[in-house]
């Protein structure tokens, strides 16, 4: 791997405040003690905490962002849209009142406009840093995430797609095809949405099988979300069992994910780096231990290695167990590193007795159905 492994991130991306309430959802007057947002800024600071102190921290190479100017954020989202999140923005100034955003989750507060600029700087700066050659990977950990923001519309904690700004970034770099692998446990319906009608942008994500969850999130996530036009065949959704744990992500990646880069051949690999798949996480039900964010970030090396000589971005996404999380972000690393001695994971439950002839099946199933819609082998 060439040089360190470039890490971006800002402060601003600490300030964006989601108060409390009834877990994401508003105050209940039934309730005596509030309890913080899910996507508070202790998951990061946890995630740069445990960075900075532990074994590989002389692998990493810490840079400030440069916080992303609206034209940026333009590449990929949509203008009048933009104006919505500003105007919003201001009146939360002036008012000093946050305000939840189209649904009853995605929160803008007095400092949600300067962490949002920062996020998508970080990216980008992330980005730049891996086409430039400085270094084989790089890693922006930012907050507000964004995999769920479409081009028109905020959705799960997420106002401005990340992934998207930088995606578009590249292509006008002269990258011409881009892979996204989203191991986030939600389906990433914004990137999705997105990119579904391209061919240069091949969109993968794992997911708990949720479906949709609202009037801003219509897509399912399901296997026949195959894209549309020039994008048939450039998306597909691998939705895994409740209780899916790191054998069930690690045969996932074997069976589906590297046959479909196989093909598709990306010249950079992006990755979509949540971790709310972890056995401790509040909104996921997945089960993987640092061990299995791990595996998926030495898959990723190999797959960025393999086509995309060695470029590999990865963004930060989900993740709110505000301990845990910290630990599986250190593994996805270490993963990507090649680090043989890897740090001891301190409480992940025993690994599950997974029914791996009952997933191989499953997965055989999602192959079948993908093929039938898409037209296009997985072989």
């Amino acid at each position: 791997m060439a040089g360190k492994l470039q890490v971006f991130w800002h402060p601003d991306c600490f300030k964006h405040d989601t108060g409390r309430g009834c877990y994401d959802l508003p105050a209940s007057p039934l309730i005596a003690i509030d309890e913080p947002h899910p996507e508070t800024a202790d998951r990061l600071i946890n995630i740069k905490s445990t960075l900075e102190k532990g074994p590989i921290r002389d692998r990493l190479a810490w840079n400030v962002g440069t916080p992303a100017e609206r034209q940026d954020l333009e590449a990929f989202m949509d203008g009048s849209y933009l104006d919505r999140i500003y105007e919003t923005s201001e009146q939360v100034r002036a008012s000093g009142t946050p305000v939840r955003i189209d649904d009853t989750t995605t929160i803008i507060n007095t400092e949600t406009l300067n962490a949002v600029h920062a996020a998508a700087g970080c990216a980008l700066g992330a980005m730049q840093s891996v086409l430039s050659g400085e270094s084989d990977a790089a890693y922006a950990l930012i907050r507000p995430p964004g995999h769920h923001a479409s081009r028109t519309l905020p959705d799960g904690y997420c106002l401005v797609n990340n992934i998207g700004v930088a995606v578009e970034h590249a292509r006008k770099q002269g990258v011409e095809k881009i892979a996204v692998l989203d191991w986030d446990v939600h389906h990433g319906n914004g990137t999705q949405a997105g990119f579904y009608d391209r061919a240069d942008v091949f969109t993968i994500s794992t997911h708990m099988p949720l479906g949709s969850w609202g009037e801003n999130h219509p897509e399912l996530g399901t296997v026949d979300e195959v894209g549309v036009g020039p994008g048939k065949g450039f998306n597909l959704n691998i939705p895994l069992p409740y209780g899916s744990g790191d054998q069930a992500y690690k045969t996932t990646m074997e069976k589906l994910v590297k046959p479909a880069l196989d093909q598709f051949q990306p010249d950079l690999f992006i990755i979509a780096n949540g971790q709310d798949a972890n056995q401790f996480d509040l909104n996921g039900r997945n089960l993987l231990s640092v061990s299995g964010f791990r595996e998926l970030g030495r898959a990723a090396k190999a797959i960025a290695d393999k086509h995309c000589d060695g470029r590999l971005l990865l963004i930060q996404e989900g993740g709110y167990a505000v301990t845990y999380t910290a630990f599986c972000a250190y593994g996805v690393l270490e993963g990507v590193l090649g680090v043989e001695d890897v740090l001891k994971d301190p409480v992940a439950y025993p690994p599950c007795i997974e029914q791996i002839g009952d997933l191989a099946s499953h997965l055989d199933t999602v192959r079948e159905q993908w093929e039938s819609a898409s037209g296009k082998p997985l072989t």
